[in-house]
C-alpha cells in the first residue's frame, strides 16, 4: 500500500555493535566459569580435599581452599618447617601410616584452623618441643603406633598432655626399658632427671701460669697469677660489662711460683714466693695506684717455696709457706701492725709440697703434704698460739697436693700422687679411712669445688688430659664426669664472677684456660 512504509533491517553499524557486545559477554562468562582445581599425579582431589599416596614431598600445587589433606605411604621421611603453610585453611591433616622419622620444629606453623591431626603409625621416636603450640583450636590428636623414646626430649609432651584440652588417644613408650609399655599420659614428671651441667671453654689467657688466686678488693674482683715465664705476678681484673678478665697490673717476679693476695684491714698485700732471688711482700698504694715492695722474706727460712696459704685465727692474720728444699722448713708468718713477722717453723727437712688450712669444729688445723713422707696434721693451740703436731695421714705416704671438703656431716681429704692412685679419705672421728682411689699417674694438682649445690673434683696430670669428677651423693663417691683439654696443670681455681661460674686451669706447658660452668636442660 502506498501509505505504508517498507520495513527495513537494522543498520549495518548496529549489527556490528551487537556482535561485539555478544562476544564480550561470552568472554566475561568464560572468566566466571570455575576452573578445575590443580592436583598432583599422586593425589585425588576435589575442591576442598586431597588424598595422596606415594608422594615424594608435601604437595605444593593444591588449591588454597583445601581443608582436608591425607598423606599415605609417603616416599619421604622428613617434614620440614612450614611444610603446610601454603594451605592456611586446613582443618584436617592425616599423616598416618608413613615412615616419618623427623618433624621440623615449625612444621605446623600457619595452621591456625587445624582441628584434627593424625601422626599415627610412623617411625617417630621423639617430637620437637612445643610443636603443637601454633595449633590453637586442635580438637583431636592421634599419635598411636609410634616408637616414642620417653627420655627428656618428651618431658614437654607429658607436661602438655596434662594441661591440654585436645583429645589425645592413649600413646605408649617404646623405650627406655624402665618406661617400656608405659602410657605417656601417666608418666610422673619427677622421674625425668633432665638437668645436667657442662664445663665449656670461656676464655683463653695466652700464657702459662703455675698458680691462680681470685680476690675481692674495693668491691672489684681480681685474679693473681704466678707467671715465671714472663717474670711476673700478673693481676687481672674482671670486667663486669664485657664479662672477661682484663690486664690490670704486674709485679716483677723472675721465678714466681705463687702470688698470694691478702686484704688486711682494707689494705691489699701480695706475697710473692720465688724459687730464686728471695721472696717478697708487696703493698698496693691507692694514692699512686701501684704496687710497692713492703718487705723481704728471710731467704734462710724460705729457700724453695712451693705453696702458700693465708688464713685468720682468732682475729689474727697469718700466712704459711710450704718449703720444698731439703734444708728448708715450712714457715708461719703473722701480721703485726705494719708487717708480717716470722711466727713458727714447721716440719723441717721434709720437702713439703702443699698446705691446706681447715677450720672445722672450732679447731683450726694445717695439713702439710710432702713428697718424702705421709701428710702431717697440725692443730692450733690457743694457749701456745702455735700449731702442734697431731698425727699423720698414714694411708698416703707421698701426697703431692692435699685439699679438703665437707659433704653433709662428713669431712674428706683429697690427696694427689705423682706415682700411684690419688686418694679420697673420710674422717671417722679418730682416723681417716680410704673411700676411693682415682687413677692419676703424673698428678701434681687437684681441687674439689662446689658450684650451685653440685660438687666437683678437678684432677690434673702431666701425661693426660684433666679429669672432672662429680660427687655422687647416694654412693658417697666421685664419678667421672668430663675431660678437659688441659695438660700439665699446676693448680685449679674456682671463681664465681657475677652470673658466670668459672674454673681456671693454670698450665705449666701451655695457655691458661678459663672454663665456664653451664647448666643444660635436656628437655629443652
Amino acid at each position: 500500500m502506498a501509505g505504508l512504509r517498507a520495513r527495513r533491517g537494522p543498520a549495518p553499524g548496529l549489527l556490528a555493535l551487537s556482535a561485539l557486545g555478544f562476544c564480550l559477554m561470552l568472554q566475561v562468562s568464560a572468566k566466571r566459569l570455575p576452573k578445575t582445581p590443580p592436583c598432583p599425579p599422586s593425589c585425588s582431589c576435589t575442591r576442598d580435599t586431597a588424598f595422596c599416596v606415594d608422594s615424594k614431598a608435601v604437595p605444593r600445587n593444591l588449591p588454597s581452599e583445601v581443608i582436608s589433606l591425607t598423606l599415605v605411604n609417603a616416599a619421604f621421611s622428613e617434614i620440614h618447617d612450614g611444610a603446610f603453610s601454603h594451605l592456611p585453611l586446613l582443618q584436617f591433616l592425616l599423616l598416618n601410616s608413613n615412615k616419618f622419622t623427623l618433624i621440623g620444629d615449625n612444621a605446623f606453623t600457619g595452621l591456625s584452623h587445624l582441628q584434627y591431626l593424625s601422626l599415627a603409625n610412623n617411625n617417630l621416636q621423639t617430637l620437637p618441643r612445643d610443636i603443637f603450640r601454633p595449633l590453637d583450636i586442635l580438637n583431636d590428636l592421634d599419635l598411636r603406633g609410634n616408637s616414642l623414646n620417653c627420655d627428656c626430649k618428651v618431658k614437654w609432651l607429658v607436661e602438655w598432655l596434662a594441661h591440654t584440652n585436645t583429645t589425645v588417644a592413649p600413646i605408649y613408650c617404646a623405650s627406655p626399658p624402665r618406661f617400656q609399655e608405659h602410657k605417656v599420659q601417666d608418666l610422673p614428671l619427677r622421674e625425668f632427671d633432665c638437668i645436667t651441667t657442662d664445663f665449656v671453654l670461656y676464655q683463653t689467657l695466652s700464657f702459662p701460669a703455675v698458680s691462680a688466686e681470685p680476690f675481692l678488693y674495693s668491691s672489684d674482683l681480681y685474679l693473681a697469677l704466678a707467671q715465671p715465664g714472663v717474670s711476673a705476678c700478673t693481676i687481672l681484673k674482671w670486667d663486669y660489662v664485657e664479662r672477661q678478665l682484663r690486664d690490670y697490673d704486674r709485679i716483677p717476679a723472675p721465678s714466681a711460683v705463687h702470688c698470694k693476695p691478702m686484704v688486711v684491714d682494707s689494705q691489699l698485700y701480695v706475697v710473692v714466693a720465688q724459687l730464686f732471688g728471695g721472696s717478697y711482700i708487696y703493698h698496693w698504694d691507692p694514692n699512686t695506684t701501684r704496687f710497692t715492695k713492703l718487705q723481704d722474706i728471710d731467704p734462710q727460712r724460705v729457700r724453695k717455696p712451693n705453696d702458700l696459704e693465708a688464713f685468720r685465727i682468732d682475729g689474727d692474720w697469718y700466712f704459711a709457706v710450704a718449703d720444698s728444699s731439703k734444708a728448708g722448713a715450712t714457715s708461719l708468718y703473722r701480721w703485726h701492725q705494719n708487717g708480717f713477722y716470722s711466727h713458727q717453723a714447721l716440719h723441717p727437712w721434709h720437702r713439703d709440697t702443699d698446705l691446706e688450712f681447715v677450720d672445722g669444729e672450732g679447731k683450726p688445723r694445717l695439713i702439710v703434704s710432702s713428697s718424702s713422707q705421709a701428710p702431717v696434721i697440725y692443730q692450733w693451740s690457743r694457749t701456745q698460739k702455735q700449731f702442734v703436731a697431731q698425727g699423720e695421714v698414714t694411708q698416703v705416704p707421698d701426697a703431692q697436693a692435699v685439699k679438703h671438703f665437707r659433704a653433709g656431716r662428713d669431712s674428706y681429704l683429697c690427696l694427689s700422687r705423682y706415682i700411684g692412685d690419688s686418694k679420697i679419705l673420710r674422717w671417722e672421728g679418730t682416723r681417716f679411712s680410704e673411700v676411693q682411689a682415682l687413677p692419676s699417674r703424673g698428678s701434681l694438682a687437684l681441687q674439689p669445688f662446689l658450684v650451685g649445690g653440685r660438687r666437683y673434683l678437678a684432677l690434673g696430670s702431666d701425661f693426660s688430659f684433666t679429669q672432672i669428677y662429680q660427687w655422687d651423693e647416694g654412693r658417697q663417691k666421685f664419678v667421672r664426669f668430663q675431660e678437659l683439654a688441659v695438660q700439665a696443670p699446676r693448680a685449679f681455681c674456682y671463681m664465681p664472677a657475677g652470673d658466670a661460674q668459672l674454673l681456671l686451669a693454670p698450665s705449666f706447658k701451655g695457655q691458661t684456660l678459663v672454663y665456664r660452668h653451664v647448666v643444660v636442660d635436656l628437655s629443652a
